[in-house]
């Protein structure tokens, strides 16, 4: 509990026992008789009551003057200062001394909104204790002693320690050491992962056992840990579209019910008065009807608990390793009923190796020639960071010698052209080769085929494969166990590798040999097919896929292993790069969405029917903050269930 807190349950406190002490002196009086209780009639009696108000209600009162000053008339903090003061006038003019209701009103009206900062308070703490992840300085080793530094002020390249039980502050690359990182602050996964050197390690992670030196790949501001954060703390700037009409909601709603209020007050005692029927208590008793109108229709349950259900949501997801942008995007995907995939790093592992060599003959080349194929081959690929060219090179497994080329070339979803050696080189698919009017045969391998032109000839071809992930088969089906009508993989690779890798994962449809814009194209076609109301999204890793991913309605990218580009792109990061985590978003979305709705109509429904009672006379206004109230604490505490998403 907050020190503010705690002075406002003394309030409470304080303000509940003089209520009550008041309470007890008016009965004593009545008891006694009017002779030995004048004293406390009139002013002094009206002056104790003021007192104790001003004590529980004089922050309200005070907000009420603000908000009016600056332009927000209609808020909830108008309408108890309005309920409770109209009261206090009633009971002064019809003279019964009863002063205690307006104090009851704002007393309970301060215990509801005491406990539902409480609740709000306390989702946002698990939310600030779950990121809390940031680490507060980097060990750097000065004149042969480790000293600690802010993390901020550590340039790239520079060679940070991490002992056993520290999180590691900047992501980067082991060069000495090995151990078992925890990284479920990170990806939600609770089993250790084990790194050595040459292992990229991102920040956030733990060490949990042996000393680590990484040598550090981005500064601060850009690593893994400093993302998330950023992306947690500006994940409310985008409002969802239920929260946008709650807004429009309230600004409409509370001006209407007040105007009403005012005509419940004034037409039918006026009508009573031209009828002769009517009297100062006709009016008494109506403008009692409004004034309990106004304090039934404070809207703060919606206007508190939408906002909160989306941020509770937004901090579940966030603890399974599943980044949301803003609350839009978490709206929008529980309306997803279709999912396109990439291929290469996202359903498959991204990590290629070579199956086979063929020479320019199209048979299976080994010893020498093979070894000259893959060599210029790695060469070309040299400035490459596509997996492929990765592959190739650790396949290749010598030395490249950069001086020997030159005039690289790179053509997205075809390959690179280079001079290797002073020769011309080109590696890629079959449709670089088309372009430069050189024939590549068929080989019928397996996997992606990279061919190899030298100096304008066909020289052989490099058969590489793509594990498939462990979990994108279960990926696919837990997909359409939540619902998804339709699952697309679209790939820049052969026709063969595509059926390959669809039919084993039961994907829908699939469509090869794609070139980034042709991506694109397709999710373009694949959302214009869909009804009204449905959303469609794309999950990819690399920068290629960067623009179906901010083109679709729901952008999905893998956070380990995905390019800068595609997270910046997308509207959703997993960060352990899991393809089974994406049912699990959607499902986290649908049951947040599902509290959003229980929610309004819950608190749209018992607010219509208080509004009527009290109109009818059949509601007092303490009755009435008691069902303002109950519903605001009933609807927090719904909205907290969101922060529950482990067992979804």
């Amino acid at each position: 509990m907050t020190k503010k807190q705690k002075k406002t349950l003394i309030r409470i406190i304080v303000a509940a026992a003089a209520t009550a002490a008041l309470a007890l002196a008016d009965r004593f009086v009545s008891i006694v008789g009017v002779p030995f209780g004048s004293a406390l009639m009139g002013w002094p009696n009206l002056l104790l009551h003021l007192a104790v108000y001003a004590l529980i209600g004089g922050d309200i009162l005070r907000k009420a003057f603000l908000g009016a000053r600056n332009g927000r008339l209609f808020d909830e903090n108008f309408l108890m200062a309005v309920a409770t003061v109209g009261a206090f006038a009633l009971a002064a003019i019809d003279g019964s001394g009863d002063y205690t209701e307006g104090i009851a009103v704002m007393l309970f009206y301060q215990i509801g909104e005491f406990f539902q900062k409480m609740a709000v308070g306390k989702s946002r703490r698990n939310i600030a204790e779950l990121m809390d992840i940031k680490p507060d300085s980097a060990n750097v080793e000065r004149d042969g002693r480790l000293v600690q530094v802010p993390p901020e002020e550590v340039a790239v390249g520079t060679v940070i320690t991490v002992r056993p039980g520290e999180r590691i502050p900047i992501d980067g690359t082991v060069v000495e050491g090995e151990s078992a990182l925890d990284t479920s602050a990170l990806t939600g996964e609770s089993l250790p992962r084990g790194v050595g050197p040459g292992d990229s390690v991102y920040s956030g992670s733990v060490n949990a056992s042996g000393t680590l030196r990484i040598r550090t790949e981005k500064p601060f501001g850009e690593s893994t840990v400093s993302k998330i954060l950023e992306l947690v703390e500006n994940s409310t700037s985008k409002k969802s579209r239920s929260e946008a009409f709650i807004s429009r909601f309230a600004r409409v709603y509370t001006p209407a019910v007040c105007l009403s209020a005012l005509a419940l007050a004034v037409l039918p005692p006026l009508a009573k008065t031209m009828l002769g029927t009517g009297g100062l208590s006709a009016w008494t008793d109506w403008t009692y009807r409004a004034l309990t109108f106004l304090v039934i229709s404070c809207p703060c349950a919606l206007v508190i608990s939408i906002p909160l259900s989306f941020f509770a949501g937004i901090g579940g997801a966030s603890r399974e390793g599943i980044l949301v942008k803003g609350s839009v995007h978490l709206e929008s995907l529980s309306k997803v009923t279709t999912v396109v995939f990439d291929k290469t790093g996202t359903l498959t592992e991204g990590v290629f190796e070579v199956s086979s060599v063929r020479g320019a003959d199209g048979k299976e080349a080994s010893g020498s020639e093979a070894a000259s194929i893959l060599e210029i081959a790695a060469h070309a690929e040299s400035s490459s960071t596509h997996p492929v060219a990765k592959g190739i090179a650790r396949a290749y497994g010598g030395k490249i010698d950069i001086s020997k080329v030159s005039g690289t070339e790179e053509t997205a979803g075809m390959g690179v052209k280079a001079e290797v050696g002073g020769k011309e080189v080109a590696v890629g698919n079959s449709a670089l080769m088309g372009t430069l009017g050189i024939d590549a045969p068929e080989t019928g391998s397996a996997g992606t085929v990279v061919h190899v032109a030298v100096g304008g000839k066909y020289a052989g071809s490099v058969s590489i494969s793509d594990k498939v992930k462990k979990n994108s088969r279960e990926a696919v089906a837990a997909l359409k166990r939540s619902g998804i009508k339709r699952t697309v993989m679209l790939t820049g690779d052969r026709a063969e590798e595509a059926e390959r890798v669809a039919g084993e994962l039961a994907i829908d449809s699939a469509y090869s040999e794609l070139l980034p814009a042709e991506k694109v194209s397709k999710v373009e076609e694949i959302i214009s097919s869909k009804k009204k109301g449905e959303m469609v999204s794309f999950v990819g890793d690399g920068i290629n896929d960067a623009p179906a991913l901010g083109r679709a309605d729901i952008g999905i990218a893998m956070g380990a292993m995905g390019s800068d580009a595609a997270i910046e792109a997308a509207d959703i990061v997993l960060m352990d790069d899991d393809p089974l985590k994406i049912s699990k978003a959607v499902r986290i979305s649908r049951k947040c969405l599902g509290i959003v709705t229980q929610n309004i109509v819950f608190s749209i429904g018992v607010k219509a029917a208080c509004l009527a009672l009290g109109a009818a006379g059949l509601a007092d206004m303490r009755a009435a903050i008691f069902a303002d109230v109950g519903v605001m604490v009933v609807a927090v505490l719904n909205a907290i269930r969101a922060l529950d998403v482990k067992k979804l």
